[in-house]
């Protein structure tokens, strides 16, 4: 079965100031979400689900999901902070989601088989999709119970800012199945040469040259619904009073390889991620995009 696309695209980016996914990024005004679905089809996706708020449904179906809708099959699912599983409420006075892993829930009924997921507003490069989609044609059915998934990683040197210090999962793996991701914040190059972060004990570390970060960018298969329901409605029970409380997708996914439910292989790419957080980091972007045009990487105006 042909995997989806699925596009957490339900974040406002507060810190950027706007509907950062619907800002022009490239020459003749694509936005990163224009060649993140460019490389998702030249890959062989089929396609797309975009994960929005309803609030702003209208004007992203008008101004990103229409530029698709000749090219690949488009579909739309809203995160609603009241859809939880029986039994739960949204306290009162909560006004945030509940994080990633409630996002791709919201996607349940709109999706079949496999699928990819990503953020709306980050650049993860044509390797980057091209790996995802081997894996999808190339891995089997479990035959030991586990559950198979992926994890695009990046070599940490391809996803670090010339305008500031950068917080990244770093990835710790076996054979080349991912054991562990530890958040590792302020990370940048120092004078001497060197990478350098704070573990979340707040220790100053040298981070190597060779590390890997997940920048999520993950392969599931449908099964990863189901897990997901059992770990989210856990998470309810323990942390649904909270007001800022969040449920994440590598939290889920490091109690699954716990627990031996899952591996998740890590496919090393060769792109370079870059993102849009705040405002000062859109000429970075711009220019980065332009770079990839002239070296040929993408047609200008894209196809």
């Amino acid at each position: 079965m042909e995997p989806t696309l699925l596009v957490l695209a339900a974040g406002m980016g507060s810190r950027y100031g706007g509907l950062k996914q619907m800002d022009p990024m490239g020459p003749n005004g694509e936005t990163v979400l224009d060649y993140s679905v460019y490389d998702a089809i030249r890959a062989g996706f089929k396609r797309v689900v975009f994960i929005i708020r309803e609030d702003f449904a209208d004007a992203f179906r008008e101004g990103v999901g229409a530029r698709f809708e000749n090219k690949i099959e488009v579909d739309y699912v809203f995160q609603k902070l009241d859809d939880l599983p029986e039994g739960f409420r949204v306290p009162e006075g909560r006004e945030k989601p509940w994080g990633t892993t409630h996002a791709v829930r919201s996607a349940r009924q709109a999706v079949t088989g496999p699928f990819a997921v990503i953020n709306a507003d980050d650049f993860y490069g044509a390797d980057a999709y091209q790996r995802i989609a081997s894996y999808f044609q190339t891995t089997a059915d479990s035959t030991d119970g586990r559950s198979h998934y992926a994890m695009v990683g990046y070599h940490i040197t391809k996803t670090l800012s010339d305008h500031g210090d950068v917080n990244r999962g770093i990835c710790s793996d076996n054979h080349g199945f991912l054991t562990d991701v530890e958040e590792v914040t302020e990370i940048k190059r120092a004078d001497d040469g060197k990478i350098y972060g704070n573990s979340l004990d707040g220790s100053r570390r040298e981070v190597p040259e060779s590390a890997v970060a997940s920048m999520n960018f993950w392969g599931f298969g449908h099964e990863f619904f189901a897990q997901i329901e059992d770990h989210f409605t856990t998470f309810l029970s323990e942390h649904g009073s909270e007001m800022k409380s969040e449920c994440y997708i590598p939290t889920l996914v490091d109690e699954l390889i716990r627990d031996n439910k899952a591996d998740c292989k890590v496919l090393e790419t060769t792109s370079s991620w870059f993102g849009v957080t705040y405002p000062d980091d859109k000429p970075f972007v711009v220019e980065n995009i332009q770079k990839l045009i002239d070296a040929g990487d993408y047609p200008s105006p894209l196809d």
